[in-house]
């Protein structure tokens, strides 16, 4: 394993909070969703160097599309409603690199 390939993928969950009340991902649930995948890649021991590493975000600025996530180094944005979305993330991205296309987010939706 290389330093340029320390983690196989890297998931940046947008966790931030918009004070002015604007949409945002935490009142979206993100902090829920970003628990939940953190709890799956550790039980399904994915999770490591060479694994997958989870991680909280600050704003991605994707915000009118909340709740957001972004995969890299595949760079594929995702939104999701509940858990069942985060599994399937999980299962075909994460496990087997099948991108999850009912989950995409639009490349046209920012702020």
């Amino acid at each position: 394993m290389s330093v340029a390939d320390y983690y196989e993928r890297h998931v940046f969950f947008c966790l931030n909070d918009r004070a002015e009340g604007a949409g945002c991902c935490a009142r979206q649930g993100a902090q829920a969703a970003f628990d939940h995948c953190r709890r799956r890649v550790r039980e399904e021991g994915l999770g490591g160097p060479g694994g997958v590493r989870i991680n909280a975000a600050g704003c991605l600025d994707r915000c009118s599309g909340a709740p957001v996530a972004v995969v890299y180094p595949d760079a594929v944005w995702y939104t999701f409603v509940d858990e069942a979305d985060i599994d399937e993330i999980v299962d075909s991205h994460i496990k087997a690199g099948r991108v999850v296309d009912r989950l995409l987010l639009a490349p046209d939706i920012g702020r």
